[in-house]
């Protein structure tokens, strides 16, 4: 009868909110942004340890009235905290771009220069097409190892130096000439893996992959692609993996 009580007494014992809070952060980075949140109900410490957690996804279409969406990235990327960012998953729609200045709204801005004040490592990107602009700190990001972005243009960039990203994959990307294509996979001294899916471009006709690091290579283009009919030009003599999809 005795065991029995003590069996018991250790079922209603909460066991995980005596692990330390770095190692709770480190297991709501598993959750999606949305299931960390709810967390915040269960006692007045786990109230606030959504905005510590290294990872974080931010959807449109969870949130989609533009205060509800811009002041929940607001908390997580606040300027003032020091946390690391491990890894940031942001996907903008149509109601993301509603406010600002040629459909960038200007809420973006701090929220990338947060993350790479705070050592991001892997930034996937998503954007509805509208030839988003980066900000330019990113392309000098020194944590980055891994960057995906989807209809983003490159016009402008003149600078880059990524020394840590190994994988770099670009999605209906509007390059503006051949030499920004060029200059952004040879200054990334360590890549691996390139992935080119879709080709948006006027005046980009063919694209140089020079790299002496890298070993994995797709590219996929279609009859549908304003770029269709581009050229690739692959200078890579650590290449040990080539798919292309045309």
């Amino acid at each position: 009868m005795a065991c029995s009580k003590e069996s018991n007494q250790r079922l209603k014992e909460d066991r995980i909110s005596q692990l330390p809070e770095s190692l709770i952060c480190q297991i709501l980075s598993h959750l999606t942004s949305k299931e960390t949140v709810k967390t915040s109900v269960l006692s007045t410490r786990w109230r606030s340890l959504w905005l510590c957690v290294p990872s974080f996804d931010l959807a449109c279409w969870r949130l989609p009235k533009i205060n509800d969406f811009k002041s929940f990235g607001d908390k997580f990327f606040d300027s003032n905290r020091v946390s690391c960012i491990h890894e940031v998953k942001l996907f903008i729609g149509d109601i993301g771009l509603r406010k600002g200045v040629d459909g960038v709204p200007s809420y973006l801005t701090p929220w990338f220069d947060a993350a790479i004040n705070r050592k991001i490592q892997h930034l996937d990107a998503w954007f509805p097409p509208c030839s988003f602009k980066m900000p330019l700190r990113l392309y000098t990001c020194e944590t980055l190892v891994s960057l995906k972005l989807f209809h983003v243009t490159l016009d402008g960039v003149e600078v880059v130096s990524l020394p840590c990203l190994k994988t770099l994959h670009l999605k209906y990307i509007w390059y503006g000439k051949e030499a920004n294509f060029e200059r952004l996979v040879s200054c990334c001294p360590v890549l691996e893996e390139l992935k080119i899916s879709g080709c948006v471009n006027d005046n980009a006709k063919v694209f140089r992959v020079l790299s002496r690091s890298l070993k994995k290579l797709r590219i996929k283009t279609d009859k549908n692609d304003q770029g269709f009919g581009s050229e690739f030009v692959i200078d890579a003599p650590r290449l040990c993996f080539l798919r292309i999809n045309d």
